[in-house]
C-alpha cells in the first residue's frame, strides 16, 4: 500500500455526511503530498499529517438577535481555528444557510495552505454562521452582527485570530462586526479585515482575489509558453465579488470576458458582459442576472433547471480561459469534456475547490493549465494581511502600491510551485505543486515549534 493509500485509509472515518468536502479537500492533499511524505520520514515521525488534518479548537455557539417584527431568531455561530504555526489564525467568515461545521472545516484546513504558499505570517482559520442576509434589512443584519460579535470577541484578537469577509460577508457586515467589537472591548484595533477604508481598511480589498486570480492566470500561462489572455475570450461563473472583479480586470488587460452566473442561469454575451450593468443588478439592487435582458436582449439567458445537476451552460461555450468563481464543485466531470472539446486551453479557481475531483482529473490529464484555489485565489488574504501591516503601522498605502504588491506576490506564488512540481517530478501539476509547498512551510514550522 503507498503512503497516500495508507494515510487515506487512516481518515477514512472523517467523510461522514457533514464532511464530505472536507474530506475532498483533505484526499487531494494527501495524494499530492505523497512524494514529499516517502523522501522524508521527519513528517511521520512527528505525525505531521495527523495533527494537521484536527483542528486546533472548533467553537460553536448561539446566536440570538431580534428582527424587524419583534420575533427572537436563533442562528448558529461557528469558528474554526485550525493552525497557527506561521502567526495567527486568519480566514473569512461566511453567512449562508448552507454553512455547517463541515463546510468550515474543509475551508479552513484549505485556508492553511492557502495562506501558508503567500509567504506571509499567517495561520489558518473560517467561520460563519448559517444566517442568511439575502432578503434581510439593514437593521436585521446589524441585530445579527452585534449577537455573532458578542460571542466571537471571545476567541479573536489582532495577535490570535483575525476574521476577514466571505460570502454573504462584505464591507457593510465587516464594518457591523467591528463596530461591535470596538463597543464591548473599547479598542481600536485591527481585529477584522476587510473594514470600510474610514476606520482602516486596505485599498483595493473588494478586488484583490478576482484581480489574483487573473494576475495568477497570465503568470501560469507565460510558464507554460502559452499566449497570454490578452485578446482571448473567456468564460467566468458567478457573480458575486470575486467573478466581478474576475472579469474587471480580464477587461483591463484587454480580454473578453462573455459569461457570467448565479442560481437562477447564465448570461451568455458574445460582445462581452456589461460590467456596470452586472455590478447594478448585483450590487446596488441584488436581482436575478436574468435582469440583465431587459438592457441587453441580444445577450442569452440560459435558465439552471434546463440543464441536468452534472451540466452546466456557462461551460457549454468556447473558450480560451475558464474561471469558476462561484461555489465548491459547480464545475463537474461533464463540464471539464465540455470546456476541453471547446478548445479550452486554461481553468484557474476562483471559488474555494469549484471544481470537482473528476473535473480536476481530467484537466490534468490533458495538460490543461490548471490554478487550484488555494494558490489561484490567495488575493484576498494577501491584502488582508496588508490591511493587517497598515493598521499595526498606522498608516495608509496607496492603491497603487497594494496592486503593484499584490501582482508581485501572485507571481511569486505561481512560480514557486512551478519550480516545487519540477523539483517533486511532477512539472506542469500546479495542484500537487501548491500542496507540497504549502504543506511543508507549515510542516517544518511544526517541527521546529514540538509538539
Amino acid at each position: 500500500m503507498s503512503v497516500a493509500e495508507d494515510n487515506i485509509k487512516k481518515f477514512e472515518n472523517s467523510n461522514c455526511e457533514d464532511n464530505n468536502v472536507f474530506y475532498q479537500a483533505m484526499e487531494e492533499v494527501i495524494y499530492s503530498i505523497a512524494p514529499l511524505l516517502e523522501s522524508d520520514d521527519k513528517y511521520s515521525r512527528y505525525a505531521i499529517l495527523d495533527r494537521l488534518v484536527v483542528p486546533d479548537r472548533v467553537l460553536k455557539f448561539k446566536v440570538v438577535w431580534m428582527d424587524d417584527n419583534q420575533k427572537v431568531c436563533v442562528n448558529t455561530g461557528y469558528r474554526v481555528q485550525f493552525n497557527n504555526s506561521l502567526g495567527p489564525y486568519k480566514g473569512g467568515l461566511r453567512f449562508h444557510p448552507t454553512v455547517t461545521e463541515g463546510v468550515l472545516k474543509f475551508l479552513g484546513f484549505e485556508q492553511i495552505l492557502k495562506n501558508s504558499l503567500t509567504g506571509l505570517p499567517i495561520g489558518g482559520a473560517k467561520g460563519g454562521s448559517d444566517f442568511n442576509p439575502k432578503g434581510k434589512s439593514d437593521f436585521e443584519i446589524m441585530k445579527f452582527c452585534s449577537a455573532f460579535m458578542t460571542e466571537l470577541h471571545k476567541y479573536i484578537g489582532p495577535r490570535i485570530d483575525i476574521p476577514a469577509g466571505d460570502i454573504g460577508v462584505g464591507s457593510r457586515e465587516i464594518g457591523y462586526l467591528y463596530g461591535e467589537y470596538k463597543k464591548i472591548t473599547s479598542s481600536y484595533e485591527g481585529v477584522l479585515t476587510g473594514k470600510p477604508y474610514m476606520f482602516g481598511g486596505s485599498l483595493m480589498r473588494p478586488e484583490a482575489t478576482g484581480y489574483g486570480v487573473v494576475y495568477f492566470t497570465n503568470t501560469m500561462l507565460e510558464i507554460e509558453s502559452k499566449d497570454s489572455l490578452e485578446g482571448k475570450v473567456c468564460c467566468v461563473s458567478g457573480a458575486g465579488n470575486v467573478a466581478l472583479h474576475v472579469i474587471e480586470k480580464l477587461q483591463d488587460i484587454g480580454a473578453m470576458a462573455v459569461t457570467c452566473s448565479d442560481s437562477n442561469g447564465t448570461i451568455y454575451d458574445p460582445r462581452g458582459v456589461d460590467l456596470a450593468l452586472l455590478k447594478e443588478l448585483k450590487l446596488e439592487k441584488r436581482l436575478s442576472l436574468e435582469g440583465y435582458l431587459l438592457t441587453h436582449p441580444e445577450s442569452k439567458f440560459f435558465p439552471a433547471y434546463q440543464y441536468e445537476e452534472d451540466s452546466h451552460a456557462v461551460w457549454d461555450i468556447p473558450c480560451y480561459a475558464a474561471f469558476p468563481c462561484a461555489t465548491q464543485n459547480e464545475l463537474t466531470e461533464k463540464d471539464a469534456q465540455n470546456l476541453i472539446s471547446n478548445g479550452c486551453v486554461s481553468v484557474t479557481e476562483g471559488a474555494n475547490m469549484p471544481c470537482t475531483r473528476e473535473a480536476t482529473d481530467i484537466f490534468l490529464s490533458h495538460n490543461i493549465c490548471f490554478g487550484p484555489a488555494k494558490a489561484a485565489n490567495a488575493g484576498g488574504v494577501v491584502v488582508s494581511e496588508f490591511e493587517m501591516s497598515q493598521n499595526a503601522s498606522m498608516t495608509k498605502w496607496s492603491y497603487e502600491k497594494v496592486d503593484e504588491k499584490l501582482k508581485e506576490i501572485m507571481q511569486q506564488i505561481c512560480t514557486r510551485i512551478a519550480l516545487t512540481a519540477k523539483d517533486y517530478g511532477v512539472e506542469g501539476n500546479y495542484v500537487d505543486g501548491a500542496n507540497i509547498a504549502g504543506f511543508k512551510k507549515v510542516a517544518d514550522a511544526m517541527i521546529a515549534e514540538g509538539i
